[in-house]
């Protein structure tokens, strides 16, 4: 018994150095979001790190325009991110996990 919680926890060592070796990863994965007219795009990680904005000059002339813009576009980038680091780190997370009884659907 002693021996299984000793593999066991040496199993949960392992996967928490997979996450984080993925966690890292994630920050050299960069998304590109773009406004439906492409007035304004986004740079973000998949770990949700804003890296660059870029706004076409059409839009420095309606300030309201301008915030609806980046509301929009800001949200998308982070939603897809978000949906980008929670599928890699799912995956991470369920490979890395030792076979615990009554723990089979917990990561599905």
């Amino acid at each position: 018994m002693f021996g299984d919680m000793m593999g066991m926890m040496g199993k949960l060592k392992e996967a928490q150095k997979r996450v984080e070796a993925t966690k890292e990863r994630l920050n050299t994965v960069i998304l590109e979001e773009a406004s439906s007219d492409g007035l304004l795009k986004a740079s973000i990680t998949a770990n949700r790190e804003l890296k660059a904005i870029e706004i076409d000059d059409s839009l420095l002339n309606d300030k309201e325009q301008l915030e609806d813009y980046l509301v929009l576009t800001l949200n998308k980038a982070i939603e897809r991110a978000t949906k980008v680091n929670e599928a890699e780190l799912a995956a991470v997370a369920k490979e890395g996990m030792p076979n615990i009884p009554g723990m089979d659907g917990f990561f599905k």
